[in-house]
């Protein structure tokens, strides 16, 4: 599901809480040693991300956030901030190349350059996380 998350709507924040859970508490995040991504780069995109990256000419980036049912993939068009919502249940995470990972939900695409090795390490730890979750 993709959403505009640029203004504070409380619907909003309800059906993305509804979707993939609450934020996690400050010392789960702690006991987690983080549930944040670095920034990343977005090599490639289904058509509807696409057609709002290519509005400015910037260097697309984006972040990820683990929530307890899923994740939201953040990024930014002109001033917008748009999130692409994902529960673990539809999350289809592959590793192409070497240095790059796809996120699939349902119809949506999008390819991230990976080029750290501390983002390889949120990758796998993504990954657990999408394993230990119970349907």
């Amino acid at each position: 599901m993709l959403l505009n998350l640029s203004y504070n709507d409380q619907s909003l924040k309800e059906k993305i809480n509804l979707s993939v859970g609450s934020p996690f508490s400050l010392l789960e995040r702690l006991k987690k040693k983080g549930v944040g991504s670095p920034r990343l780069i977005i090599s490639e995109s289904s058509i509807n991300i696409h057609n709002l990256l290519i509005l400015d000419k910037n260097i697309n980036f984006c972040n990820i956030e683990i929530r307890p049912k899923g994740i939201i993939i953040r990024f930014r068009s002109l001033l917008e901030t748009y999130g692409l919502v994902v529960p673990f249940y539809k999350l289809k995470l592959y590793k192409g190349k070497a240095n790059q990972y796809s996120i699939y939900n349902d119809s949506t695409f999008i390819k991230i350059e990976v080029k750290k090795i501390d983002d390889h390490a949120f990758f796998k730890k993504l990954s657990t996380e999408k394993n230990s979750y119970k349907y």
